[in-house]
């Protein structure tokens, strides 16, 4: 079986192209690709498929064989992917509300729905910078979900592990719970992490994000993903976090994530309740897995 390794700000999978090769158990190949000492090693397997509602199909799986409804960096490759290899032919222009315009587009079905991408390309006519439509928030406790008797999860207080944290939560199609702090350096990732991933509040389990506020225009992030662990960067997760920091006053809607693995741009919109987010996408190698029937 062919792949190929691709990475967005740190944040690396392994793509199989769908149009061309058949993946029989995505759930046990992620498991076997992504490992770092035996496999290919990876945040997860993406699928690039075919589709019958928009210009391709992404299908995400994390690195312990669960199946997420998004990933914002693997969209990102996904879109290049599918533009440097000419997949199927792009569509035109995609603006973002009152800021640019991208010369080519896609649309890409996931968990999340159907999603419009914006490409800026290179002198060699491969895509070098990315927008993602991400949709709009899902701010409604239920529909996250967590088992919360509240409408929405803004500013709450959490107690866990004899502290008290406070917490908003966010969907962007995949569920998100964002703490601010003012020392991301004190946060013991590895511990409360999945103590917070796994908290009964969260029935479908949780990302996590520590987040320290440098400026009304900027904060910086750190991440434990469900059902991988901490990565260098979370799209989703960063896009939840502009969120979050809009809703309880700590961020303009027009901000800059920093992450382990880079930045990204955010802009979730007064215009369409839209959230979009720039950054990068770069293809790593191509390899063999020798798998025959994965």
């Amino acid at each position: 079986m062919d792949f190929t390794k691709m990475q967005g700000l740190g944040n690396d999978y392994v793509y199989v192209d769908c149009f061309r090769q058949q993946v029989n158990d995505p759930q046990r190949l992620a498991v076997q690709i992504s490992d770092r000492h035996f496999g290919v090693g990876s945040d997860g397997l993406i699928l690039i498929c075919p589709s019958n509602a928009a210009d391709v199909k992404m299908r995400m799986f994390n690195a312990d064989g669960s199946e997420a409804q998004m990933c914002g960096n693997g969209i990102r490759c996904l879109a290049k992917y599918v533009y440097d290899h000419k997949l199927v032919p792009p569509g035109h222009e995609f603006s973002v509300p009152g800021q640019e315009t991208f010369s080519a587009s896609l649309r890409i079905e996931t968990g999340r729905g159907i999603l419009t991408v914006g490409l800026e390309t290179d002198g060699n006519d491969n895509a070098a910078r990315i927008c993602v439509n991400m949709g709009q928030p899902i701010l409604k406790a239920s529909e996250i979900p967590v088992a919360i008797d509240a409408e929405q999860v803004v500013d709450i207080a959490l107690p866990i592990d004899e502290q008290e944290l406070s917490m908003t939560c966010v969907s962007m199609g995949n569920p998100h719970a964002v703490f601010f702090c003012e020392d991301l350096d004190a946060i013991d990732l590895t511990y409360i992490g999945p103590l917070l991933e796994h908290h009964d509040l969260f029935p479908q389990r949780i990302n996590v994000h520590f987040v320290k506020p440098d400026s009304p225009r900027e904060f910086t992030m750190r991440t434990w993903e469900r059902g991988s662990g901490i990565t260098l960067a979370c799209g989703t997760g960063a896009c939840a976090c502009a969120v979050a920091g809009v809703l309880i006053g700590r961020c303009q809607r027009l901000v800059r994530a920093h992450l382990p693995g880079g930045d990204l741009d955010l802009n979730w919109s007064d215009t369409d309740n839209c959230v979009y987010m720039t950054g990068p996408a770069q293809e790593v190698f191509q390899g063999t897995w020798p798998d025959a029937n994965p």
